[in-house]
């Protein structure tokens, strides 16, 4: 079903949409992707449902008593497919190429057997390089419940926050290294890092490092570590470019691709046509629909998610929004506020909101047209997660 407004657009308007193809002054700017076709999908519910059978349970696998303890207390039982099929070689110290759906549940895939890693040999140290702030503190959160009681410490190294706690926890022990490249190369130049004993390296969301510009930070850190390293590297598409790095960084890798399509098949995906009514006056209507619970916003900009967001509360919406000019602390609240249902709506930009691992997002909404098919197929895979089913929306001017 489409949906189509109708009524006549307010004289008085508390919040102005701007065109996606202009800007202030009516300079042009770069259009956004438009290709319709690609924001109609059809969710097809069944009662045929082809179940993936996994080869082994997390208990077949010969990981330490104490972390399949913590696995089975996170109430894991039977590996997701890219877990299933990737962590056998990460056991046995091969590199390898994950090739995933955004919620597949590749972050357990290496946490797993590197943790395991770990504690066989507590000299070594584990490099894990991603995009964004959010997924580093998601990663960090996942290996703190996985590792419970082994006595493993990690740190946190990204942007956005004072470098001192960081500094401080680099000079204890630590196993695990997360963090943005911009913020370890930090700690790297001024000394608090030394990555020539890092033997293990992650590289989560490559293709999105890629995309926003990070390949010579991610080649930089490459070069400090041990040329005799396992690499691991996980990516949600491969382009050549990403195949030149994973020839560069990676040694006779298993190649392991678990995806089977772009959008997940439980997304029903629709076009909203905006007609009489501004944006943010139909964005409005919807969220006060029953069946729109946990709603996660997108805009183009910073500025655009924040006129949004204070848009919405002045119409008793309760909302957060998340930028790269937030503090982290301040993203971190929303998150959090977001994640326990304190604010039913999450405004937020596409670098802002990579990697997040929000359960229970019932509608994705495409306030502004995303700039790639990639960035919307990131976009709306932050609902229909784990099977459940969810929504996304692309407004249309």
């Amino acid at each position: 079903m489409q949906f189509r407004n109708r009524g006549q657009r307010p004289s008085n308007r508390p919040f102005h949409g701007r065109s996606q193809n202009q800007s202030r002054g009516g300079k042009r700017v770069q259009k956004s992707f438009s290709d319709i076709s690609k924001f109609v999908n059809k969710a097809v519910i069944t009662e045929e449902v082809v179940s993936f059978i996994p080869e082994h349970k997390f208990a077949d696998f010969a990981v330490a008593e104490i972390l399949k303890k913590n696995i089975l207390a996170k109430g894991y039982e039977n590996p997701t497919p890219i877990q299933d099929k990737a962590i056998p070689h990460i056991l046995r110290g091969e590199d390898i190429v994950g090739i995933a759906n955004t919620g597949t549940g590749k972050t357990a895939a290496f946490l797993v057997p590197l943790i395991n890693k770990v504690l066989s040999n507590p000299n070594e140290k584990v490099l894990i390089l991603v995009p964004t702030r959010e997924l580093a503190t998601q990663i960090d959160e996942e290996l703190r419940a996985f590792a419970k009681g082994t006595g493993l410490f990690s740190v946190v190294c990204v942007g956005g926050v004072g470098m001192g706690k960081q500094i401080s926890e680099l000079r204890h022990k630590h196993h695990f290294v997360i963090g943005t490249p911009g913020r370890l190369k930090d700690h790297i130049e001024s000394r608090h890092l030394d990555l020539s004993g890092f033997k293990t390296a992650v590289l989560d969301e490559a293709d999105r490092m890629l995309d926003m510009g990070f390949v010579n930070d991610m080649r930089f850190m490459m070069a400090k570590m041990p040329k005799e390293r396992h690499t691991l590297f996980f990516s949600a598409t491969l382009s050549p470019d990403i195949e030149r790095l994973i020839n560069d960084f990676l040694k006779n890798p298993a190649r392991i691709s678990v995806k089977t399509r772009d959008t997940s098949k439980n997304i029903d995906q629709d076009v909203i046509y905006i007609k009489g009514k501004t944006k943010a006056e139909v964005l409005l209507d919807l969220l006060r629909q029953e069946d729109f619970g946990r709603v996660l916003v997108f805009t183009r900009t910073k500025h655009g998610a924040d006129r949004l967001a204070k848009f919405l509360k002045t119409s008793d919406i309760t909302v957060e929004a998340i930028h790269g000019n937030k503090q982290q602390n301040a993203r971190q609240k929303a998150l959090t506020n977001f994640k326990d249902g304190v604010v039913q709506v999450l405004v937020a930009t596409d670098v802002a909101a990579r990697g997040l691992d929000i359960s229970d997002v019932s509608h994705v909404i495409n306030f502004d047209l995303p700039a790639t098919y990639e960035d919307y197929v990131h976009r709306i895979g932050r609902t229909g997660r784990a099977e459940k089913k969810g929504k996304a929306l692309t407004f249309i001017e």
